[in-house]
């Protein structure tokens, strides 16, 4: 499992975005030599954890929850394969294009450390935008991005350091518990009837994400998994107790 590119972008005005910037950062460009990851800080005041990429709708995206947006290389390939056209390392707007890795089969709080320094969690899925879809010029890409499945995970930073193209990534905590990315993702688009199994992730999970699972779980009267598996100490990590 491998980092095959480190991608930044910078600040460009377009007409497909309602950011209150009237651009787009989404066109990420593989960066030569190291960069720095670190977590921003609080969303809806600081953008991305990578060093010199640009965030232009705090409203939605960056913060410490969704300091990285990682995508794989296969399922870019699958893409390409789909659309019929080549697809860079970045196109999707990720800032970690992986080889090996099982981006969307992820478990939300696994741990993956990247490179030698870089420990980083996974928090959530990416939900697909208009902005997105503007950035790829495809009919229905919202609709059909959603029924691939494959939508790519959000980051936290849990240890600082600079990344680079071929660095290793390694899986150095997996949960015990089933809430993939994946899972995650369906749960939030076509199969809401999921979200309170996704409350099982604990306090790893993105937090809007927790939010929403304990609204739906609330108005429907289904029961929150994490409670259950707190009672008992099964499938939750000890620094997600206190949830």
């Amino acid at each position: 499992m491998k980092l095959l590119s480190v991608n930044a972008g910078r600040l460009r005005a377009v007409e497909y975005t309602d950011a209150p910037s009237g651009g787009t950062g989404i066109d990420k460009q593989p960066v030569d030599g190291p960069v720095r990851i670190s977590a921003p800080g609080p969303k809806g005041a600081f953008g991305s954890g990578l060093a010199g990429d640009t965030v232009a709708d705090l409203r939605h995206h960056g913060g410490d929850d969704q300091a990285v947006y990682a995508f794989a290389r296969e399922d870019l390939d699958a893409w390409e394969r789909e659309l019929g056209r080549p697809l860079a390392h970045g196109a999707f707007g990720e800032n970690l294009t992986t080889s090996g890795v099982d981006v969307s089969g992820a478990r939300i709080g696994e741990r993956w450390r990247v490179g030698g320094q870089v420990v980083l969690e996974v928090t959530s899925s990416r939900i697909p935008c208009r902005t997105f879809a503007g950035h790829l010029g495809e009919k229905g890409w919202v609709r059909r991005f959603t029924q691939g499945g494959a939508p790519g995970a959000y980051l936290r930073v849990i240890e600082p350091g600079e990344v680079r193209a071929g660095d290793a990534v390694e899986v150095l905590h997996r949960p015990d518990h089933e809430v993939t990315v994946a899972l995650q993702f369906r749960s939030a688009t076509t199969e809401r009837e999921l979200l309170p199994r996704t409350l099982a992730a604990g306090s790893a999970l993105h937090p809007e994400a927790v939010a929403a699972a304990r609204t739906y779980a609330e108005k429907y009267g289904h029961p929150d998994p994490a409670q259950d598996l707190r009672r008992t100490g099964v499938g939750v990590r000890a620094d997600q107790q206190g949830l």
